[in-house]
This record gives structure tokens, C-alpha cells and sequence, in this order.
């Protein structure tokens, strides 16, 4: 397990506890159990403790935690035949965006995501999940694809922003992720969308101008990330704790402002020390989503999409 900074207190409890098991592994004849089992319930109420009154900044550091489920992970376990798709049609393939068609629950759908990657290398190779212009451009690809044949799209959302280097901007990126937004507006299928990690930017928005958004309790959604925040205005990106604050750029301080629609429950501990619960809970709430937006015409989801970003703001604007 690794820990985060504020874990620290809870990573000491948690080493004694494993180094008294550990020497009477080594020694039989030792009886450490009701000594390590005192520090398992300290560990367990500290945990409870240290994840109730999380601050923005913290909700940031679990955001983005190695060891959360990612795309991948949500994709092999709750859809079945997916088949990848690859390319833009114009320049290259982007690692960094996965999708395809799959089936969930034995339904037919589209499913688009960014994928971080699970070691040094796959994160390498699919660029941390920073989308390039030909990523945006594919996931334009699918949705027309869903579109045409009728297939509901569901997008899981993990991206510090899009890619900013000089190559993704030669290759008109603000444009792509403009036309990828402009899309999700268009297409006459329910689209739904799951901010798992980060929702980092345009980068975020592109792939979330959904019918329905939802976002994982410690998952985080903002204009920009806080230490981008606080170089632009405080000049300082060591402030980025003040800019966290903020942004409101939780999952709570976002339902409240209509941002996103539902707040999916993760496991004490965040999503990294409960893999398969947060991804069940993300299958329900897909579940859930998806009926909600059956049966609609294809005007309606559009009309119903295009309302709710137009009024976006009005809600929660005295909170």
C-alpha cells in the first residue's frame, strides 16, 4: 500500500502492526495477536477519522493515487466483448483514450475513457492520460458511430488536462477537444458520464458534456488543476492548497452546484483500498443512469442535454 501524505500517522500504526505479525511469523512460540489486533481497530477508527473530514487538497492527493482503478480496470469488469477501436482517421492512434463497443449488461454500447496506465511504462506509453488532438478526434469517431447505430455512449473521465506540448498544439488541439464538447451536444443517444479520478480541464469537459455525470466521493472536476491554479494567480504553485479550497472542485461542492448529478460512495480508505467495491458501486450507478434515459427520443436527450449546461450556474449559486 502506498501512502499519501496525510497517511502518515495511519501508515506507523499499520507498520507495527504488520512488524508484530512478522516476528511471530519468525518466532511460533510468540502470542502477538491481541497486541495487533488493538492496533487494527486503532488503524480501522483513524482511517474512518482521517477520510471524514478530507480537505479539497486532500480529496486531490486521493484523486489522483496510483493505485485507484482506471479505465482498464472499469472496462474488464463490468462490460463484456469489448472491441477496441483504434485511430482518428487522420493521424495516429492516442494511447491515452480507450474505446470501443461493448456490452453492459448484455446491452449494446460505446464506451470512451482516458486510461492513466498501471505501471512506468504503460503510463509512459498511454502519456499519464493526457489526451492528444487524435484522441479527442477518435472519441468524435465513436460517438458518430454510436450515434448511427443507436448505442448509448458511457464515458469514464481520469485526465490531469489535455496534453499542452508543442506537437498537440500544432495539431489543433483546443480545436479537437472544442468539436469532441461539440459532439456530446449533438448525438441523439443517451450519454452518460463517470469522472473516476481526475477531470482535469477541457480535457475532462470534452468527454462529460453528458446527459447524466456522476463522480466518485474522492474524485475531483476543475477549469484547472490547483497547482496551475496557483502559479496563474498567486504566482506560487506551493499555494495550491488555497486554490483547491477555491475552486470547488470536489464531488460534494459540485452537486451543489449542479455541475455533476450524483455523488457515487467509495470505500473507507478511497477507491485504492476498495478496488472491487468502487468498481461494483460505478456499475450501479451506470445501471441506474442508463434508465433513467430509456425510452427518451433522441430530441429529447439533445434538448435535455443542451438544458442542463445552458442553466449550469444557476444552481447552488448562494452556496
Amino acid at each position: 500500500m502506498i501512502y499519501l501524505e496525510f497517511e502518515k500517522p495511519l501508515a506507523e500504526i499499520e507498520g507495527k502492526a504488520e512488524e508484530l505479525r512478522a516476528m511471530a511469523r519468525a518466532n511460533p512460540e510468540m502470542d502477538v495477536n491481541k497486541e495487533a489486533e488493538g492496533l487494527d481497530r486503532k488503524a480501522e477508527t483513524l482511517l474512518r477519522d482521517l477520510y471524514k473530514t478530507l480537505t479539497p487538497w486532500q480529496k486531490c492527493q486521493v484523486a489522483r493515487h496510483q493505485d485507484r482503478p482506471h479505465c482498464k480496470d472499469y472496462v474488464e469488469a463490468l462490460f463484456t466483448e469489448f472491441t477496441p477501436l483504434a485511430g482518428d482517421r487522420n493521424f495516429a492512434e492516442d494511447l491515452a483514450v480507450i474505446g470501443g463497443l461493448a456490452r453492459f449488461n448484455d446491452k449494446p454500447v460505446m464506451v470512451i475513457g482516458h486510461e492513466k496506465g498501471a505501471d512506468t511504462k504503460s503510463r509512459i506509453e498511454r502519456n499519464f492520460g493526457m489526451a492528444r488532438p487524435e484522441g479527442y478526434r477518435k472519441a468524435i469517431r465513436l460517438m458518430e458511430m454510436a450515434h448511427r447505430f443507436g448505442l448509448p455512449v458511457i464515458t469514464l473521465v481520469d485526465t490531469p488536462g489535455a496534453y499542452p506540448g508543442k506537437g498537440a498544439e500544432e495539431r489543433g488541439q483546443s480545436e479537437a477537444i472544442a468539436r469532441s464538447t461539440a459532439k456530446c451536444l449533438e448525438i441523439g443517444v443517451p450519454l452518460i458520464s463517470v469522472v473516476v479520478g481526475e477531470g482535469g480541464s477541457g480535457g475532462a469537459v470534452a468527454f462529460a458534456t453528458a446527459n447524466r455525470v456522476a463522480m466518485l466521493e474522492h474524485s475531483i472536476y476543475s477549469v484547472i488543476s490547483p497547482e496551475g491554479c496557483a502559479s496563474i494567480l498567486w504566482k506560487d504553485s506551493d499555494k495550491m492548497r488555497e486554490a483547491a479550497e477555491a475552486l470547488r472542485l470536489t464531488a460534494q461542492d459540485l452537486v451543489k452546484l449542479g455541475v455533476v448529478d450524483r455523488v457515487i460512495s467509495e470505500p473507507v480508505g478511497g477507491a485504492q483500498r476498495g478496488r472491487r467495491e468502487t468498481i461494483e458501486a460505478v456499475g450501479k450507478a451506470i445501471e441506474a443512469m442508463l434508465g433513467e434515459l430509456s425510452g427518451k427520443k433522441p430530441e429529447a436527450l439533445i434538448k435535455d442535454r443542451r438544458t442542463k449546461f445552458l442553466e449550469m450556474g444557476s444552481k447552488g449559486l448562494a452556496a
